[in-house]
């Protein structure tokens, strides 16, 4: 009878672990952060995490970053746009049937677009502007 004690004890101290871990998700702190890998000029917050690059698309060169806490229904956060619009980049107009969960910026002729959905978002870039936007300023 007294062996079952220390297990019990373990069986309870494990289960108050995976409850305080799954707990403990907090928001992001937007204060720092790095170099999109498709555009190193664009910031994505350092939190963020990029399982993979995408590059099946044909138009756009996309990589999607997981960031738990992002709410598509509450757009792009405000110290995420304060520090795009830092690191130089100007949003475009929406059109009026846009959500704010997807915004362009633009920055020396080349073209941004950010998409927010629920615990991650994507950076996105038109390939054919990419490419020769950069082909232009290399010369």
């Amino acid at each position: 009878m007294k062996r079952t004690q220390p297990l019990w004890i373990l069986v309870i101290l494990c289960i108050v672990g995976v409850m305080l871990a799954g707990c403990g998700t907090k928001e992001p702190a937007w204060d720092t952060f790095n170099g999109a890998l498709n555009e190193e000029d664009f910031p994505v917050p350092k939190e963020a995490s990029s399982p993979d690059r995408t590059t099946t698309n044909v138009a756009m060169d996309y990589v999607r970053y997981s960031l738990p806490g992002l709410k598509e229904k509450k757009g792009v956060p405000e110290p995420y746009l304060a520090a795009i619009k830092a690191w130089g980049w100007e949003e475009q107009e929406q059109k009026a049937d846009d959500s704010g969960s997807s915004r362009v910026f633009q920055k020396e002729g080349l073209v941004v677009h950010l998409t927010v959905h629920d615990d991650y978002f994507i950076v996105m870039i038109p390939k054919e502007k990419k490419v020769t936007t950069k082909g232009l300023k290399n010369r």
